[in-house]
C-alpha cells in the first residue's frame, strides 16, 4: 500500500501491470521478465506484477526522501537568514552608526563649492568719467568625460546615448563659434580632451553672451559645458591716466597704479555658492547655500579726465618733436594741491600691459629721480626772499664764472662781468648770480626751507614706487650748497616733489600735501572723503607775490615769446640739467629740459610742469618743453573757467 505521503513527495503511485495474454512455457512460467526488486517481499503478492525498479544512480531531487528535502531545505534556510543579517547589519552601519560619515560621503560627490568674485569698484575722474569698471564676464568650461559619454558615467550609454556623444562635441563647438566668436578649432581640442572632467574653453565671455550659448544648448540637447564667474577689469580710456590708475593682470591681481595701492577699498569681499549638481547640471530641490559677494568701493579722482586727455596729446608730440625717451607733463590746482592732470610718454594701455616695456608700466613723474636745473632757483629765491637775506631790487655783480670747490661753476651763455638786480638774476637765470646769493644765507637755513618745500621726503601722492629724491643734511660741504642753490648738482627730485613745492611758493606760501584721490563712495552712495595730510605755511604771503612777480619777469624778457599764454599774464621759469652716464659717473648722457609756469599772476591757480628726458633735438629746456607748456596752460586756464588778466605785465627792470 502506498503512503499517502509518498503521492505527495514522489508523484503518482506505481501502475499494476497488463494482464498476461497467455500461460508461459518452460522454466520462465510464472516468473517476471524484470529483476526482482531489492529487499522483503511479501508472499501475499506473489502472483501479482512487481512495482517498477527505479534507475541506477543517485535518486532525482523530486525523488528524495522527506528527511533529506526537509535537511535541505533548512540549509537554504539558514542561508537566506545569514545573507539577510549581513545586509541587515551594513544597513544598520550605513543609517545608525556611520550614517553622518556615509551621508557627509555621498554629499561631496554631488556637491559643488565656487567662489563668487566680488566685483572691484569704479574709478572715476572729477566729474565721474570712468577710468576703470568692472564687467560681469565668466569663464567657459567643459567636461569632457561628460561630452563623451552623454553624461552616463556609471551606467552603459543606450543607442541614443552613443549617437549623441558621436557628434556632441563638434556640434558644440559650432554653436560656442555662433555665439562667442572665432572658429570651430579654437574650442574642439579642449572639448575632446581624454580623461578630463574640468577644460577651460573660453575665457573673458560677456554673461549675456553664455546665456544665448546656454539656451542654444539645452535647445540642441546638449550637456557638458558650464560657467566660473571671472568678473574682468576694463579700462575705456586705453592709455589715458593708466600711470595713474594702474592696472589688474591676467589672474586678478592688482599689480600697479592706484589699482595696487587702494586694493583693498576697490576689491570687496568675494562670496560663496554651495549646491548639489547631476551630470545634467544643478540640482533645483537640491541642498544650496548662498553668501553674496560684497563688491568693492567706487574712488573718485582729482584727475579731469578731458584735460588729461588733452595733455597727454600734447605731450606726446612733444616728445616725438624733440626726439626724446620720454615725457612728464603735471597740472595741479595750487590752491588745493588737487592732480588735474598727470601725463606720461610713453604710455601704456592697462587692457594689454603684458605688449609694453616693463619701465613704461609704472609712473615715472613719482619713481625717476633727476637734477631738477634752474627750476630749482625758484626754491632758493623764496627762501632768500622770505628769509629777508635779500629783496628783489637788490644789485648783484655776476662775474663770468665762479669758483665751488675744486670746480668752476659759467652761465648757460658766455658773459664778462655784468650786474643785475635780483629780481634780473632769477630771470635771466643766472648760475654764478645764485650762489653768489645763496652764499648770504646759512646752509642750515637754506636746507631747512627746502625740507619744509617736501624735498628729501615723499609727497605721499598715493601712487606705488615713490622715490623720496635727495637733499643734503644741514652740514653739507660749500659746494654742496653752491649746486643745491641752481639745481645742478647735490640735489635730485621727482617731478611731483618739484612741483608741489613751486605751488608752495607761488600759492601766497601754502604747502598743500598733492592729492590724486578725492574721495571713495560705498554701496550706499555716501561719499567719504579720502584722507589727505594738513597744509602747512612755508614762507609769507608777501615772499610768495615777490617769488610771482620774478617769474613773470622771465615770461616777459623772453624776446621768444614761448612762454606767453594768450590773455593771461603768467610766471615761468625753465630749466636744464646734465645727465649722468650710470656707466661712468660722468655727465654728458644727454639733458633734461623743463619748464614750470603759473597762472594768472594776479591771482595764481594752475600749475603746469613738463618735463622732457633726454630730447636729440633741443639743448635747453625753454625750447624742448616751453612749447608744451605753453599749450597746455592755455587749455588748462580755459578749460576751468579763469577770469582773462585785466592789466599788463609791468615792465619791471632786470638791471640797472
Amino acid at each position: 500500500m502506498t503512503r499517502p505521503l509518498d503521492r505527495f513527495f514522489y508523484g503518482k503511485p506505481p501502475q499494476k501491470a497488463p494482464k498476461a495474454a497467455g500461460k508461459a512455457k518452460g522454466k520462465t512460467a510464472g516468473k517476471s521478465s524484470l529483476p526482482p526488486a531489492s529487499g522483503r517481499t511479501s508472499t501475499k503478492s506473489a502472483g501479482k506484477p512487481a512495482p517498477r525498479p527505479r534507475p541506477a544512480g543517485p535518486r532525482p531531487w523530486s525523488r528524495l526522501p522527506l528527511a533529506s528535502s526537509m535537511g535541505r531545505l533548512r540549509v537554504m534556510l539558514i542561508a537566506i537568514a545569514v545573507i539577510f543579517s549581513v545586509a541587515a547589519g551594513r544597513a544598520v552601519q550605513v543609517q545608525a552608526v556611520d550614517a553622518d560619515a556615509v551621508a557627509a560621503e555621498a554629499a561631496n560627490e554631488i556637491t559643488v563649492t565656487r567662489k563668487l568674485p566680488a566685483f572691484r569698484g569704479e574709478i572715476t575722474d572729477r566729474n565721474g568719467e570712468v577710468l576703470a569698471y568692472t564687467e560681469a564676464t565668466v569663464t567657459v568650461i567643459a567636461d569632457p568625460e561628460m561630452i563623451r559619454t552623454n553624461g552616463k558615467f556609471d551606467e552603459p550609454m543606450t543607442g541614443r546615448d552613443t549617437e549623441i556623444a558621436a557628434t556632441a562635441a563638434s556640434r558644440i563647438a559650432e554653436l560656442m563659434v555662433t555665439h562667442l566668436g572665432g572658429v570651430v578649432d579654437d574650442y574642439l581640442p579642449r572639448l575632446t580632451m581624454a580623461d578630463k572632467r574640468y577644460s577651460i574653453v573660453a575665457r573673458n565671455v560677456s554673461a549675456a553672451s553664455y546665456s544665448r550659448l546656454a539656451a542654444a544648448l539645452k535647445e540642441a540637447g546638449l550637456i557638458g559645458l558650464h560657467r566660473e564667474s571671472a568678473p574682468t577689469r576694463r579700462y575705456p580710456n586705453g592709455e589715458v591716466a593708466a600711470g595713474v590708475v594702474g592696472y589688474v593682470n591676467k589672474e586678478g591681481v592688482a599689480s600697479g597704479g592706484l589699482e595696487l595701492v587702494l586694493d583693498s577699498v576697490l576689491s570687496g569681499k568675494d562670496g560663496l555658492e554651495v549646491y548639489e549638481t547631476s551630470p545634467n547640471g544643478k540640482i533645483p530641490l537640491g541642498e544650496s547655500e548662498l553668501v553674496p559677494a560684497q563688491n568693492g568701493r567706487n574712488v573718485k579722482l582729482t584727475i579731469d579726465l578731458g584735460l588729461q586727455w588733452q595733455a597727454q596729446q600734447i605731450l606726446a608730440d612733444r616728445v616725438r618733436v624733440s626726439e626724446a625717451d620720454s615725457g612728464i607733463m603735471i597740472q595741479m590746482n595750487v590752491k588745493t594741491g588737487e592732480i588735474l592732470s598727470f601725463a606720461q610718454f610713453p604710455s601704456f594701455d592697462p587692457a594689454d600691459y603684458g605688449s609694453y616695456d616693463i619701465e613704461n608700466l609704472g609712473n615715472k613723474a613719482v619713481s625717476e629721480v633727476y637734477e631738477p636745473g634752474s627750476v630749482q632757483k625758484v626754491l632758493t629765491f623764496a627762501a632768500l626772499l622770505d628769509s629777508g637775506t635779500i629783496r628783489p631790487t637788490d644789485i648783484v655783480e655776476v662775474p663770468g664764472k665762479i669758483k665751488s670747490g675744486s670746480n668752476w661753476v659759467a652761465d648757460a651763455w658766455n658773459h664778462g662781468d655784468e650786474t643785475y638786480y635780483a629780481r634780473g638774476v632769477l630771470a635771466k637765470s643766472s648760475n654764478v648770480g645764485t650762489i653768489i646769493l645763496a652764499r648770504k644765507m646759512k646752509k642750515a637755513d637754506l636746507q631747512a626751507y627746502l625740507t619744509s618745500f617736501g624735498l628729501g621726503a615723499k609727497t605721499g601722492i598715493g601712487l606705488p614706487g615713490e622715490s623720496a629724491g635727495i637733499l643734503p643734511g644741514p652740514d653739507m660741504p660749500d659746494y654742496a650748497r653752491d649746486g643745491l642753490a641752481f639745481g645742478g648738482s647735490a640735489v635730485a627730485v621727482t617731478a611731483i616733489q618739484e612741483a608741489a613745492a613751486v605751488a608752495s611758493v607761488v600759492n601766497g606760501g601754502i604747502y598743500n600735501p598733492p592729492r590724486l584721490i578725492a574721495s571713495t563712495v560705498n554701496a550706499d552712495g555716501v561719499e567719504e572723503e579720502y584722507p589727505v595730510g594738513e597744509p602747512r605755511r612755508v614762507i609769507s604771503a608777501e615772499a610768495s607775490k615777490e617769488v610771482v612777480s620774478m617769474m613773470e619777469a622771465m615770461v616777459t624778457n623772453n624776446t621768444a615769446g614761448t612762454f606767453v599764454v594768450d590773455g593771461y599774464r603768467t610766471g615761468a621759469k625753465t630749466g636744464t640739467s646734465q645727465k649722468i652716464d650710470p656707466k661712468t659717473g660722468r655727465r654728458g648722457a644727454g639733458i633734461i629740459g623743463s619748464t614750470i609756469g603759473v597762472g594768472p599772476v594776479e591771482d595764481p591757480q594752475i600749475l603746469t610742469y613738463v618735463v622732457i628726458d633726454k630730447p636729440k633735438r633741443g639743448n635747453f629746456g625753454g625750447s624742448v618743453a616751453g612749447p608744451a607748456y605753453q599749450d597746455g596752460m592755455q587749455i588748462a586756464l580755459a578749460r576751468y573757467g579763469v577770469a582773462p588778466s585785466t592789466s599788463k605785465p609791468p615792465k619791471l627792470p632786470v638791471a640797472p
